[in-house]
């Protein structure tokens, strides 16, 4: 668990719902319970197809519906985990919901985890004065090592800041930036564990190649992957130097290193963040 993680001061009357009830809904409601922050009987998560809900309330074990309303109603805290082309629909019915219900949207905290779709969007979409907090988590939320990075709206107070800062510090590391970045944060970290799952399975591949059992392959692979990050977050120092440390003078390492280089790997992972950036731009533009 995260050492900055403070559940105790979170109020027991928090109640959490999802609006999505996708893999992002799984690990976060998974990573908020096993961090001890909500219980699982202070979740709800809406969706639509019976046989991705059912897998949620299985594994999770929170309620589940099929009513967006229910979770509009029952919930402080809602998350918005659907796909981004789907959230005005969402949140227009939010909208109504909020007037047909006389629910007080000031006491309501939306949280966006939708990618591209920007803050000012979402202000437009739900009534007046809303409370809105965009971030950009990924699913590593689901063993408590998730990278997230959150924007506040502009009716956000102090309480409903301190909220999303304790939910995904609970659940890995947590920031905070100017919206502005969230694009290119979705890009590196959202994105992220796609290119490094690639990874880890082509180190195994490797290793399987070269005569090693499939399943210490994908341990070592992995192992290596968390050691790694491990050494650059506790150390401090720039990966730069922890690689050039590795690489003895005519060393099997470096001789890799040459061939990583000659085959484009860095180009590869630049642009990978950098087409990823640009459709998470791309989204909130088809989204007008």
């Amino acid at each position: 668990m995260n050492s900055s993680c403070a559940a105790s001061s979170i109020s027991n009357e928090l109640t959490v719902g999802f609006i999505g009830a996708g893999r992002m809904c799984q690990a976060l409601s998974k990573g908020f319970i096993s961090a001890g922050l909500v219980k699982s009987d202070k979740m709800i998560c809406s969706g639509i197809r019976d046989d991705v809900s059912d897998s949620m309330s299985r594994s999770v074990g929170i309620r589940r519906t099929k009513n967006n309303r229910d979770v509009l109603v029952e919930s402080n805290v809602i998350i918005i985990a659907v796909k981004p082309h789907v959230v005005k629909h969402v949140l227009s019915e939010a909208t109504q919901c909020f007037h047909d219900e006389k629910l007080d949207v000031h006491k309501k905290l939306f949280v966006s985890i939708a990618a591209g779709i920007t803050i000012a969007q979402i202000e437009q979409w739900l009534p007046n004065g809303t409370h809105v907090v965009r971030v950009v988590p990924n699913t590593p939320a689901l063993v408590q090592c998730a990278a997230s990075v959150y924007s506040n709206g502009s009716h956000v107070s102090s309480e409903d800041e301190q909220i999303v800062k304790q939910l995904f510090s609970c659940i890995g590391y947590c920031t905070t930036l100017p919206e502005r970045y969230l694009d290119a944060v979705t890009g590196l970290s959202g994105s992220g564990p796609a290119y490094i799952f690639m990874a880890i399975e082509s180190l195994a591949d490797g290793g399987v190649k070269m005569g090693l059992p499939r399943d210490v392959a994908q341990q070592l692979a992995a192992h290596t992957v968390m050691g790694s990050a491990k050494m650059i977050l506790e150390t401090g120092d720039h990966p730069g130097q922890l690689k050039d440390a590795v690489c003895s003078p005519g060393g099997t390492t470096i001789a890799a290193v040459h061939h990583l280089e000659s085959s484009g790997l860095r180009s590869a992972l630049i642009g990978a963040v950098e087409v990823a950036t640009k459709k998470s731009q791309d989204l909130a533009k088809s989204n007008l």
